[in-house]
């Protein structure tokens, strides 16, 4: 679909078509003409596409995907580095693209120069070790013509001998089960899951896990030495399927538009899961052989389209999943390349839109254990919410949306070097911090949420979220406003960065979608804010937000300050602790059964609660610090 078109800069000048940009999963969006490259719009987006020859198409490095629109055919220099496969699944060399219509494409992460700034840090909690696997050394006899037992009945009579009579081995591990032990001279580690082989290893040789939380739009993973606990190596990844929907209803609705886009869908998360596991391997110098377990937690859509579940079902009321009980699934069946015959444990979910990563960040934070009444939200596109007050547990999901990964925002990003992540206005002026101290290029969730905070702290805004038009640091030359952040000759891009009014309206749906959710989960628990001993924030934006502002702009109850915690990726971490032991399995299993689920679209008083919550305090002010 084509865009608005630009007026004519002089009398007698072509008209240009301008086109809409949209690239992910980074989240920036900008517009270029029709004369101007796919390069062009990542740099003026603030997207540092690798280009080492400057554009010329002579070094092949700014892949990237087209997803969706109409480009300029293939030329000769991208033939050079493109197989013509890679070009029909839409790869193409961004300094040679030109558009024909708006497109959204996807960069891969071999394509970026910087990277974007990813939640992988949570609050540890020590757990006792209680893997699901052990490690087995076992020295073999050499087969002889007198002795033609076959290798595996070999395997199982050493196994017998060591004290485990019930061996059995499957397709995977048998496939390469001969070569292995061979190549070890015969002396080796099998890695056992209950009496079953997972792997075979050097004799003696460290095994690991790989602990991953796929969130919506981003993907936590670590690697854990399964004999000490110890955190070998971590990395964050964002998830590629934001490419086909910043949120899981878009995800689910491309996703039965056919079989090919449910497909498409789970295989994108699988080359990147594996990709991260590449990654993660080659900083601890280990093989992807050693890693023999694994546990993934994510939300319920995003359970269910990793798995190749259907999500119909999901989409529409009364968005029953397909499966809520633990699921365990052969590595190798979804393509995972880690050790052959190793296992991935899904934890429970709770219902169609509170999944095993809520789970997860109740394990970590042992809210059952908790005698005190403490609410858990852990923030994200989609926000899952939890109180327990006496010994019960409500929870509830709200759409909050991707406005604080930076969609929908004008300027928005999510959070990469020059992304503005807060703002303060003092006596002197409006002052802005960014990622990495680089030139502003854009904003993310906590800089928009930070900027409006100040805003309404100034008196600029309206408790309607309308921009007062009379106050001097709101501009007048939009229909209805906006305040400038950064001006042209100081950003990274030489465009402005602002905030317009329907920046602020984006916000208000997703504070007033979260704040709606506590209300909700607090007034079916009978609690009032004096009532609420602590409230824990989880996730990578509830890392980064400034707390104050979130309290200032009525997002949270207005509770002291002091009751606040941010704890971090809890879903991560809880990850973690059921990757090293089955205990924390189990009590995350009895978590799920315990934990009474809200659903928020059929609450007697839930639109009123929304409505509400989208209005900002007439008055404000923080919680006693």
């Amino acid at each position: 679909m084509r865009s608005e078109r630009l007026a004519d800069i002089e009398e007698g000048t072509k008209i240009l078509e301008k086109y809409k940009i949209d690239l992910e999963p980074i989240g920036s969006r900008t517009e270029i003409t029709g004369e101007q490259t796919l390069l062009h719009a990542a740099q003026q987006a603030g997207v540092h596409l690798a280009a080492v020859c400057g554009g010329a198409g002579v070094c092949g490095k700014c892949r990237v995907r087209i997803i969706t629109g109409q480009v300029s055919p293939p030329n000769v220099a991208e033939r050079r580095f493109l197989t013509q496969q890679e070009i029909e699944e839409g790869y193409r060399l961004a300094c040679m693209v030109t558009p024909l219509s708006d497109v959204k494409l996807h960069v891969p992460p071999g394509s970026l120069t910087t990277t974007q700034r990813l939640q992988v840090e949570g609050q540890e909690t020590k757990v006792t070790l209680q893997p699901s696997v052990i490690g087995l050394d076992l020295e073999m006899e050499v087969p002889s013509l007198e002795d033609l037992r076959s290798d595996q009945v070999r395997v199982q009579d050493a196994s017998r001998a060591a004290g485990h009579p019930h061996l059995s081995t499957g397709l995977p591990v048998l496939s390469c089960l001969s070569d292995r032990v061979r190549n070890l001279d015969w002396k080796f580690r099998l890695v056992l899951r209950d009496d079953e082989v997972v792997a075979v290893l050097p004799e003696a040789e460290s095994f690991c896990g790989l602990a991953v939380d796929i969130g919506t739009t981003k993907i936590a993973a670590y690697l854990v030495n399964l004999e000490t606990g110890e955190t070998i190596a971590k990395t964050g990844a964002m998830n590629p399927q934001v490419a086909y929907g910043e949120d899981v209803v878009s995800r689910i609705a491309y996703v039965n538009e056919g079989p090919d886009q449910k497909r498409v869908m789970q295989q994108v998360l699988v080359d990147t899961l594996n990709e991260v596991v590449a990654s993660l391997c080659e900083e601890s110098g280990l093989r992807q052989e050693q890693i023999v377990d694994a546990v993934m937690v994510g939300n319920t859509a995003i359970h269910h389209l990793f798995l190749g579940l259907p999500v119909m079902q999901l989409g529409m009321s009364p968005f029953i999943p397909a499966v809520s009980q633990a699921v365990q699934v052969p590595a190798a069946e979804l393509g995972l390349q880690i050790a052959p015959g190793a296992n991935i444990y899904l934890p429970p979910n709770i219902a169609g839109y509170v999944g095993a990563d809520h789970v997860s960040v109740q394990l970590v934070t042992r809210l059952l254990d908790e005698k005190r009444t403490v609410i858990a939200c852990d923030i994200g596109t989609n926000t899952e919410i939890s109180i327990i007050h006496q010994g019960q547990v409500w929870s509830c999901s709200c759409a909050s949306g991707p406005a604080f990964e930076g969609a929908h925002i004008s300027a928005g990003m999510r959070a990469a070097p020059g992304a503005i992540e807060r703002v303060k206005i003092l006596d002197d002026g409006l002052h802005i911090n960014t990622i990495e101290d680089q030139p502003p290029v854009g904003i993310c969730g906590s800089g928009i949420l930070d900027a409006i905070s100040e805003m309404l702290s100034a008196g600029m805004l309206k408790s309607s979220g309308a921009l007062d038009r009379d106050h001097p640091m709101v501009r007048k030359e939009a229909r209805k406003g906006d305040v400038l952040l950064a001006a042209a000759d100081t950003t990274g891009h030489k465009l402005e960065i602002v905030v317009t009014r329907s920046d602020i309206n984006e916000i208000q749906l997703a504070k007033g979608a979260i704040r709606a959710g506590i209300d909700v989960l607090m007034e079916t628990a009978g609690v009032g804010n004096e009532e609420v001993d602590a409230f824990i924030l989880a996730g990578a934006f509830g890392t980064y937000i400034d707390v104050d502002s979130g309290i200032n702009i009525g997002m949270f109850p207005p509770l002291a300050r002091h009751k606040f915690s941010q704890v971090g990726n809890a879903a991560g971490i809880g990850a973690k602790q059921m990757l090293v032991s089955t205990g924390m399995r189990a009590m995350a299993e009895a978590i799920a059964r315990k934990v009474d689920y809200i659903e928020l679209t059929t609450y007697p008083r839930f639109t009123h609660k929304f409505a509400k919550a989208m209005f900002f305090p007439e008055t404000t002010g923080i919680g006693d610090k």
